[in-house]
């Protein structure tokens, strides 16, 4: 791959460069020119000064700029020049160009951004692609209406490859882009985009733009490109230092009008800290991030409650919203000169929404390349804008983290004297069980995504202060779960509410309180008619019938036993030698009385004798007894006559 041109890093010193549109080698046409004058476009970005010249040039490239840098018109514009420079008018089914996104909504912008640029062509036509429309409808639009440029989804354009391969033909493309490529990858659409890349005539022009480059972004550029030139651009990042006099200049990924902040506080001031900072921001656009939709979900409900923050508009926005409310939630905030936006990363790449004046990452996104995107949503070409990240004190390793890759912070201070909205958040939800229920489902939905942090070296779930985080969400009980139970999380600092009975709590929605109750009359009625039948003990398993042992496991039991006994009568025999026990107690605890049950008779003299002719004699002979009565004999004599060889 070849290294980045002189003009890209010329250009990286600022928003703009000098270069004019209008005095482009290889130059552009007139009605282009035009076009770029009417939408206020004069003078290129450092991105576009670089990229343009080389796609008009017949070469591959693949671009890595930080985001809100002017992507965009840089491969726009080649593909209008490209396809104006043909000889003859296209077909109407015959495709020349492709732009693939990764988002709905980033191919929508495209394709909109694209259209005064396209209507210059004549007799060319464009096509968006997306989901959330009927893929039959879709088809049966491609059968008549055909296209030359398609810009959509890779799931789409797939399905539309797929199913419809025979009615567009594909052979004379001209020019293929990829942009989002890093998110078109990490969104699981690696199949997709090799069989659209199979799809298509490899003697084609490649374009392939992401902000941020990986493993993956590298082995597609060198998979759908021949040779690529690397357009990288990086703007120089002012640190304020300490000393107020000094400052720092490094490379930075972000764009040169952006201002990233971070701040430090406990987790139970966390929400407070957030109304606060917002109460401060009045008047601006604001985008605030969240790690999940429930957390979207119960925010969006809480700010609009508490006192300080009433009559702000506050839209919410995230991926399990259908289509349309998506849609006409994007275009109502779009349309806002102030006003704020609660949303997760659905809307952290490529929307270009105009004039966002300040950006916040109330949680860091569990990808950190995803954190660049999120700050790009202002400060987009060449404007200024504020970016700022909450952290908890043991999340403080990810500012050193960021710097290394590019994205420089400064610190802002954790005001101390912050009003605490804790209380309002709990009144809120003793009033309204939609609120309570709501902030369960957050709670639990950012616990469960903490976990999946990409960088679990900094980002510790098993360090979380649940009691805390509680207090943070403004709680009226810690839900049960299993992260909780079985990894005793830190409970310090949560103040439960007394004499609550959350059961009781009612929504304050008519319909939906009438819906519960009527739920909670029909368990009842159920219960009553089928009471749950007492818990049974549980039967005792019959005892499975033993397996009948081998030979060789009744032999190794026999033994064991016998030479437990012949243990037993050793001991013995030693105490009658050492004259502890008499004969007669040894012939009753061995067992070797006449039949009738009595000892044996014998005087002193006979015992005597006994004892100088060895009392082993008696032992043996009652282990030969026992041997024989066993059907063992030979046997455990061969066993014995070894043990008492090794004594």
């Amino acid at each position: 791959m070849a290294p980045s041109t002189p003009p890209a890093a010329a250009a990286a010193r600022g928003a703009l460069t000098d270069q004019n549109f209008s005095e482009m080698n290889p130059a552009l046409s007139a009605e282009v020119v035009e076009a770029l004058h009417r939408g206020g476009f004069r003078r290129c970005t450092p991105v576009q000064a670089a990229t343009i010249p080389h796609l008009l040039s017949h070469k591959d490239v693949a671009v890595d700029a930080a985001t809100g840098s002017g992507k965009t018109l840089a491969f726009i514009i080649p593909v209008v020049e490209i396809l104006r420079r043909r000889s003859s008018r296209p077909k109407s089914h015959e495709v020349l160009a492709v732009i693939v996104s990764p988002t709905r909504e980033l191919s929508s912008q495209i394709y909109n951004v694209a259209q005064p640029f396209i209507v210059t062509l004549k007799g060319v036509s464009s096509m968006l692609l997306v989901g959330g429309l009927d893929i039959k409808a879709e088809l049966k639009r491609v059968e008549e209406e055909g296209a030359n440029i398609l810009v959509g989804t890779p799931g789409k354009l797939y399905d539309i490859m797929q199913r419809n391969d025979a009615s567009l033909d594909y052979k004379n493309l001209e020019i293929l882009i990829l942009d989002e490529a890093d998110r078109l990858l990490d969104m699981g659409f690696q199949k997709h985009v090799n069989f659209i890349l199979s799809k298509l005539p490899k003697l084609r022009r490649t374009g392939l733009f992401s902000a941020t480059q990986t493993k993956a972004v590298a082995d597609l550029s060198k998979a759908g490109l021949r040779n690529p030139i690397k357009v990288e651009v990086k703007t120089e990042a002012k640190l304020m230092s300490k000393d107020a006099g000094q400052q720092e200049l490094g490379p930075s990924k972000t764009p040169l009008g952006l201002r990233l902040e971070y701040m430090i506080c406990e987790a139970s001031k966390k929400s407070s800290q957030l109304v606060d900072f917002l109460v401060q921001n009045s008047g601006k656009k604001i985008m605030v991030y969240f790690a999940t939709c429930a957390c979207v979900d119960y925010w969006a409900v809480v700010l609009p409650l508490l006192n300080s923050l009433k009559g702000s508009p506050i839209i919410s926005y995230h991926g399990k919203m259908k289509q349309g409310p998506r849609e006409k939630a994007l275009a109502s905030f779009s349309a806002l000169s102030s006003g704020i936006l609660v949303c997760t990363d659905v809307a952290a790449r490529g929307l270009d929404i105009p004039s966002v004046d300040l950006i916040v990452q109330y949680d860091p996104p569990q990808d950190p390349n995803v954190f660049i995107h999120r700050a790009g949503r202002t400060a987009r070409y060449d404007q200024e804008g504020d970016a700022i990240v909450f952290l908890l004190p043991k999340e403080d390793t990810y500012v050193e983290f960021l710097k290394l890759r590019g994205v420089p912070l400064t610190e802002r201070e954790c005001p101390s004297n912050t009003e605490d909205v804790v209380p309002q958040i709990r009144s809120a939800a003793l009033e309204d069980r939609n609120v309570m229920e709501k902030g369960l489902r957050a709670f639990v939905s950012f616990i469960r995504a903490y976990k999946e942090h990409h960088c679990s070296y900094i980002f510790r779930w098993k360090d979380l202060e649940i009691g805390k985080l509680a207090m943070e969400y403004g709680l009226l009980q810690i839900p049960s779960m299993p992260e909780v139970k079985h990894h005793s999380l830190s409970l310090e600092g949560f103040i439960p509410v007394h004499d609550v009975d959350v059961t009781q709590i009612k929504y304050k929605d008519k319909a939906r309180e009438k819906q519960r109750k009527k739920a909670l009359k029909r368990k009842a009625e159920e219960e009553a008619e089928n009471p749950k039948p007492e818990k049974k003990r549980a039967r005792e398993k019959p005892e499975k019938p033993k397996r009948k042992k081998t030979g060789k496991q009744r032999q190794s039991v026999q033994t064991k036993e016998d030479l437990d006994e012949l243990a037993h009568e050793y001991r013995l025999l030693k105490k009658l030698k050492r004259g502890d026990i008499d004969e007669d107690e040894y012939e009753k605890l061995t067992g070797f009385g006449d039949s009738d049950g009595e000892a044996s008779g014998g005087d002193a003299s006979d015992l005597d004798e006994r004892k100088e002719s060895g009392n082993n004699s008696k032992a043996q002979k009652k282990l030969k007894q026992r041997g024989k009565s066993r059907g063992g004999s030979r046997k455990f004599e061969g066993k014995s006559n070894m043990k008492n060889k090794r004594r």
